[in-house]
C-alpha cells in the first residue's frame, strides 16, 4: 500500500512554508508523498479573499512540479460544496484504493477538529498528523485527541499567505517567501486582493 498524506488548504497563495512543511511532514511521517489538495471554499473561513480556485491551483501545482514525493491536486473542484474535509478523504480512499491515506492539519484546526463535519468519521478511519501553528498548547490539545499524532518537534514558519496578501498590496519584496512562479505572476498581475 501507498502511504500519501493530505495536506488542505486554500494556498492564498501557497508560500514557501508550505512547500517546505510539506517536505518535512513526508520525511518525518515515513509517507511516500503528500498532496498538496487546493480547497475551493473552506467552510470555517471567509471566501471573499479567496483568489479564482483554478489560479491558486495552477500556482500550487507549477510551485512544487519538481519537489521529489509533492504533489498538487485539484481534486475536491468536483466535490459538493461547501467542501468538507471528509467528503475528501472518502473519495480519494473509493478512487485510490491500493493508498493509505493521512490528513495533515495545523493545531489551530485541532482546536476546532470537533466542530469539523463528520470528525468522529476522520478520526475512526485516517490517521491525523498535526504540525504546531501559533502558540497553541499541544500538550493539552493532545490529552483531547489522544488519536492524532503531533509533531512537537516540526518547523514553524513565520510565513502566512495573509501577509504575502499585505505584501502584495504594498508593494513589498515576496521573492524570499513564495516560489519563483508565484512572485512572477503576482508581479505580472494588478488589483488580485483588492
Amino acid at each position: 500500500m501507498k502511504h500519501v498524506g493530505i495536506f488542505s488548504g486554500s494556498f492564498n497563495p501557497i508560500h514557501n512554508g508550505h512547500i517546505a512543511l510539506a517536505s518535512y511532514i513526508r520525511e518525518k511521517c515515513g509517507l511516500d508523498e503528500v498532496w498538496l489538495s487546493v480547497s475551493p471554499n473552506n467552510p470555517l473561513k471567509d471566501a471573499g479573499t479567496l483568489l479564482d480556485e483554478n489560479l491558486r491551483y495552477m500556482l500550487a501545482r507549477d510551485a512544487v512540479a519538481h519537489i521529489e514525493g509533492l504533489r498538487a491536486i485539484n481534486f475536491e473542484f468536483s466535490l459538493p460544496r461547501p467542501s468538507y474535509t471528509i467528503n475528501l478523504l472518502r473519495a480519494l480512499s473509493e478512487t485510490y484504493t491500493d493508498t493509505l491515506f493521512a490528513l495533515i492539519i495545523g493545531s489551530d484546526n485541532m482546536l476546532v477538529f470537533d466542530q469539523w463535519y463528520c470528525w468522529k468519521e476522520i478520526l475512526q478511519n485516517y490517521r491525523v498528523i498535526v504540525y504546531p501553528r501559533g502558540n497553541d498548547n499541544l500538550c493539552e490539545l493532545s490529552r483531547k485527541f489522544p488519536q492524532m499524532e503531533v509533531l512537537q518537534e516540526a518547523p514553524k514558519f513565520d510565513i502566512s499567505s495573509t501577509q504575502i496578501r499585505k505584501l502584495y498590496r504594498t508593494h513589498g519584496d515576496l521573492s524570499e517567501i513564495v516560489p519563483n512562479n508565484v512572485e512572477k505572476l503576482l508581479a505580472n498581475k494588478k488589483n488580485l486582493w483588492e
